[in-house]
């Protein structure tokens, strides 16, 4: 099993940031805007468009305000496994954002490592303003 992992530094705050990233709903709009270009709720999982057409389903497993954690699992695509969490930490008078994925098959990870890039260069620049 493939596991990718960004640290991301942003220069606001923990509580600002982790408020943007735990509206699983809005993501699109307060996390990742131009990379995500459309969201949909349906059924309680989120499908989201991304900047190059591709769409994914996603499923939240764990929202966890007191460890400013969120889990969610890609539960319609390519990956026959795809669990991801994003963590917020204080880091000085700003925070860092730890993503780690863990993915099936191991031939995914390059490519989906270069949407993390994509990715973290958008939320660094929205979250900036958190």
């Amino acid at each position: 099993m493939a596991t990718l992992k960004k640290e991301i530094p942003v220069t606001a705050g923990a509580a600002p940031v982790w408020h943007a990233l735990r509206d699983f709903g809005a993501v699109h709009t307060k996390v990742a805007p131009g990379f995500l270009t459309g969201l949909e709720m349906d059924r309680g999982d989120r499908v989201l468009t991304f900047f190059n057409g591709m769409v994914a389903r996603e499923r939240l497993v764990t929202l966890d305000d007191e460890n400013c954690r969120l889990v969610y699992a890609v539960i319609e695509g390519q990956a026959s496994h795809y669990n991801a969490a994003v963590q917020v930490f204080p880091e000085g008078d700003g925070s860092r954002i730890v993503w780690t994925i863990d993915l099936l098959p191991d031939e995914l990870a390059p490519a989906i490592g270069m949407l993390m890039d994509a990715a973290a260069v958008a939320m660094k620049k929205t979250l900036a303003t958190a």
